[in-house]
């Protein structure tokens, strides 16, 4: 049975219409998987050697900050891992049994890199654990305990799937307990590492996690059977509707009327709102560069400055037509302008990376030059990232369903490796303006550079409009039939 399952699974991914974009994104994901496969490795052979040099024990080391370790592997899961999407309801009425599907879908979780990317670091580390002469019966029970706790953090990115506000109250929850760590208030490391070493010391505690990770188990596979139903679990729920009437948008003709749906679409959807609140990640994001010396790289600070100003562009504005594939037949019906449209998207793009760039004003806290980055970065976004996400809408072909929250197996992730995988083009090349102009004479040329290469792209947005317009009009008949298929 499993056999066909993947024969269908097959068959979906190379008959969509969005083949080629698929395949050339799992190519670069790939060399990205080996990328950090590599990097994992050499953690795991050189963590040992590299922690005794600092005069700490290697094991006692690690079990003091596993915590972390696996609260930051649950938070990216949250943000990234996506959930396996099949075409359930046609399945219903097969001849296939409901345990039968969800076995399947659950399995299909297990096999994520997201799982098996932690054993390039466990299973190198255990190994030099072994050779450097720890008993070998223990190395191998705490090593079987941490392959349970990664997939229970698996297990568990499924159940809270559904929750909203999970990822905020995960990451308040790391914030906190590092902050009250490093100010020495309270050390959560002090309780956590008794149950970590006692995973290595005492032989049969490494059956807790382990019997943990089959009842969450039991637990997933019950919750995903009992929601397998057309008529309850699979059905969309109608909630009251509420009507907005945003009048002081009408004054705007055409395009105010794009914007109040973009609006609307914004306010009433979790995927939507979710691009917002990673808009607000994305406004710390320059603390890594600006803050940590160990990171201090002056061509890096024009890449933390688009993405502090860009978190919306990057965010949203990668998914522009995909927001509207569920009525993008019935609008290309009507007598509406594709300017109108492109031209929506585009201002929402720029009074958000303004926004941002008004509250990234703490900044200046480092300094006027770095807040000056900021405002460059926006600047580029505005004047050329921000006709790029657009250019790219009409070759991405990928349809949202903004009710798939609400179904088993619901593939609802509104930021993915994917939506990264593209936005690095767009980097390239204020990196190489920025680091020419430094090279030349000072950093302050590089910035100029940059900030010129976006004034340029603003002063020829509308021959920029002409030409996305002409290409959405030759891809549009591509673009429908690719968000016809709900697969």
């Amino acid at each position: 049975m499993f056999e066909k399952f993947i024969y269908l699974e097959w068959k979906a991914f190379t008959r969509s219409a969005s083949f080629a974009t698929n395949l050339g994104l799992k190519i670069l994901m790939l060399f990205l998987a080996i990328y950090f496969a590599l990097v994992f490795l050499a953690l795991g052979i050189g963590a040992f050697y590299f922690i005794r040099k600092m005069n700490l024990e290697p094991l006692v080391t690690v079990n003091k900050f596993l915590i972390y370790y696996f609260l930051f592997d649950l938070i990216i899961r949250l943000l990234l891992q996506k959930i396996p999407v099949m075409n359930i309801r046609p399945l219903l009425v097969l001849p296939f049994k409901k345990p039968t599907i969800v076995h399947f879908s659950l399995g299909k979780t297990m096999l994520s890199f997201f799982n098996y990317a932690h054993a390039f670091f466990f299973l190198p580390f255990s190994v030099v654990l072994i050779m450097e002469g720890y008993d070998v019966v223990s190395v191998l029970l705490w090593h079987l305990a941490m392959i349970s706790l990664i997939y229970i953090n698996n297990f568990l990115n499924i159940v809270l799937n559904n929750k909203d506000n999970l990822f905020a109250i995960f990451v308040g929850i790391v914030i906190v307990l590092g902050g009250c760590q490093y100010y020495h208030v309270f050390d959560i490391t002090n309780y956590t590492t008794v149950f970590f070493e006692g995973l290595f010391h005492t032989k049969w505690l490494f059956l807790l996690p382990i019997s943990a990770l089959i009842g969450l188990y039991y637990v997933t596979f019950n919750y995903f059977k009992n929601n397998l139903y057309l008529d309850s679990g699979l059905s969309n729920k109608h909630q009251i509707a509420k009507t907005e009437d945003l009048t002081w948008l009408n004054q705007f003709g055409t395009l105010g009327t794009f914007l109040k749906n973009d609006i609307k679409l914004i306010k009433r959807n979790k995927r939507s709102k979710t691009t917002v609140i990673m808009s607000v990640v994305f406004l710390f994001y320059g603390l890594l560069f600006f803050k940590n010396h160990a990171l201090y790289n002056p061509v890096m600070h024009i890449f933390a400055g688009i993405f502090v100003s860009g978190g919306f562009l990057f965010t949203f504005g990668q998914f522009v037509p995909s927001w509207d594939s569920s009525y993008y037949q019935l609008m290309m019906t009507q007598n509406i302008p594709y300017r109108g449209y492109l031209s929506s998207k585009w201002w929402l793009i720029v009074i958000a990376t303004v926004i941002s760039t008004i509250l990234s004003s703490f900044y200046l806290y480092f300094g006027w030059h770095v807040y000056l980055t900021i405002v460059v970065g926006a600047i580029y976004n505005i004047g050329v990232n921000s006709h790029l996400v657009l250019l790219a809408g009409a070759y991405t072909k990928t349809p949202i369903d903004l009710d798939s929250s609400k179904g088993a197996f619901g593939d609802k992730k509104a930021f993915n490796v994917n939506t990264m995988l593209i936005s690095l083009p767009k980097l390239l090349l204020p990196l190489g303006l920025y680091w020419i102009g430094s090279t030349l004479m000072s950093p302050n040329l590089g910035l100029t550079m940059v900030a010129i290469a976006g004034i340029i792209g603003f002063a020829l947005r509308d021959k920029v409009f002409s030409l996305i317009e002409k290409i959405y009009k030759t891809e549009k008949y591509k673009t429908i039939a690719a968000y016809k298929q709900k697969s």
